[in-house]
């Protein structure tokens, strides 16, 4: 009854209509702004999409069975991921680093501190919404101390998340390196020079809005300035990341130098088991060995939204490879004069707006056309990389997590949080912009 591709799945004897296609995206785009849970209502679109596209009964569960089982492999890694972000945040290892580098740069520099802070919680393998609450209180009290408008500390910090997002181990960029068959490693180092390209407008954009719009009053300190006694210190807050990040970047260095025994085939450094050991050795420089089992629990129990998020979006992918939406959008940009080069970063942004999120965006978008990107010539890096990008482009839409998580934590009115949105756009299309011109222009 069924087929294995090597990008996505084709559920033999079904071709489902565009008419189907876009039912599913509409109705799983509603009903995500209609507050259901994303996976439920991704489900929901994939089956009455694939009923009306032309799909049976069975063929629209094998869509659903088959497109949640493409997405196991990034699945089993995010779980893994779990236990390294649970070590990060219940240690308190994620706010001791944030702390640190506000502390570093002091109030003088307070936008560069945030966005500097944001971009290495969100580097280090700590998910966007846990990021926005675990920051939001340092920030509040930073932008009140620094004179620094809330406008600005909410851009800084989504601009500064949006820098670490595509250089992390996190759920978007694991979803990209799975897509394309590429190490974890060479994804993150990818998203390097756009996540830095970012970072640097954030600071900049930030600087000239600090003064802008609304401000953090003193009650929006109430029992946020937290006592950092508990914190372990930077340093030991610091080995699990930098181990993490040491040991997935031995394979590229191997495969660079020539180094044999930690290159990809003699010694895989597969983040299945890389984050985890990672967590297990900074639990243990940071003394609190005995809590590992709590804090891996906590942090596993954190991913599982995202998991149920991917399995939905696993689904919604099926449907659109069993259809002939790749093949319409592929014909209609060649009319247009447009190059296939341009579909990654293209359907990346309209994915991950959609249903906002990069994770999500990344997969449906990654799992439907990385067989049409890869044929026409363009490099499975080049097209995560530049799909990735498009994803966080315009991700910050109110029904997405992200969103909600900083208003919550910043305590901003709906309108107060809808004004800074054309200003984190502005810092996608930074990015998206600068991942196209490095690896679809200079580096392909």
């Amino acid at each position: 009854m069924e087929e294995n591709i090597v990008m996505g799945i084709n559920v033999a004897g079904i071709n489902i209509n565009i008419i189907g296609v876009i039912v599913a995206l509409v109705l799983s785009i509603f009903l995500i702004i209609r507050k259901l849970n994303p996976a439920l209502a991704m489900f929901l679109g994939t089956m009455v999409g694939s009923l009306v596209g032309g799909a049976s009964l069975t063929q629209m569960v094998d869509i659903v069975i088959l497109g949640g089982r493409q997405v196991s492999g990034i699945n089993i890694r995010i779980i893994a991921g779990g236990v390294l972000a649970g070590v990060l945040i219940e240690s308190g290892a994620a706010e001791s680093i944030a702390r640190g580098i506000v502390r570093g740069l002091g109030e003088k520099r307070a936008v560069t501190a945030l966005a500097l802070s944001g971009m290495i919680v969100t580097g280090v393998g700590v998910f966007l919404p846990v990021m926005a609450l675990l920051l939001a209180p340092i920030a509040l009290s930073v932008a009140y101390k620094a004179n620094v408008s809330k406008f600005a500390a909410i851009l800084a910090i989504t601009g500064g998340s949006k820098a670490g997002n595509v250089m992390s181990p996190n759920p978007n960029t694991i979803a990209a390196a799975e897509a394309f068959d590429l190490p974890l490693s060479q994804v993150m180092i990818s998203g390097f020079l756009p996540g830095i390209i970012t970072l640097i407008a954030t600071v900049i954009l930030c600087n000239m809005v600090k003064n802008k719009s609304f401000r953090v009053e003193e009650s929006d300190l109430e029992n946020n300035d937290k006592a950092a006694d508990d914190l372990p210190s930077f340093g030991r807050a610091m080995v699990a990341p930098v181990l993490t990040i040491g040991l997935l970047m031995l394979n590229p260095i191997g495969d660079i130098a020539g180094v044999g025994f930690i290159s990809t085939e003699r010694l895989p450094m597969d983040p299945f088991y890389v984050l985890p050991i990672a967590a297990v050795i900074g639990t243990l420089a940071m003394g609190k060995g005995k809590k590992i089992g709590e804090f891996a629990t906590k942090g596993v129990i954190r991913m599982a939204p995202a998991v149920l998020m991917l399995i939905g979006a696993g689904s919604l992918s099926g449907l659109i490879t069993n259809s002939d939406f790749p093949g319409m959008i592929e014909n209609g940009m060649m009319v247009m004069g447009i190059p296939t080069m341009f579909l990654a970063p293209i359907s990346g942004t309209i994915f991950g707006g959609a249903v906002g999120s990069t994770a999500t965006g990344v997969i449906i978008a990654a799992e439907s056309f990385a067989e049409t990107l890869t044929a026409a010539g363009v490099s499975a890096v080049s097209a995560a990389v530049m799909i990735h990008a498009g994803a966080a482009f315009i991700d910050v839409v109110p029904h997405g997590n992200y969103f909600l998580s900083i208003q919550q934590g910043m305590k901003a009115s709906m309108k107060e949080r809808i004004s800074v949105m054309p200003l984190e756009a502005l810092l996608g299309a930074v990015m998206v912009v600068s991942a196209t011109i490095i690896y679809g222009f200079i580096l392909t």
